[in-house]
């Protein structure tokens, strides 16, 4: 479905060669940070675990 997505996104802008190349980065852009976004909620207390492990050893 994502892929779906982006393909469409892509044509669309596609059909307007103005300002392609900066739409395509804020794409490439909203999708590393859904992606970074999702990766912080699942590993977020692994991460915060982690972080007070070694702060604590200090």
């Amino acid at each position: 479905m994502l892929f779906k997505f982006l393909g469409w996104a892509r044509g669309f802008v596609h059909g307007g060669q103005e300002g392609q190349g900066l739409a395509e980065y804020a794409l490439i852009l909203a999708l590393i940070a859904i992606v970074a976004i999702v990766a912080l909620l699942f590993l977020g207390s692994q991460i915060s675990d982690k972080l007070s492990t070694v702060g604590n050893a200090l």
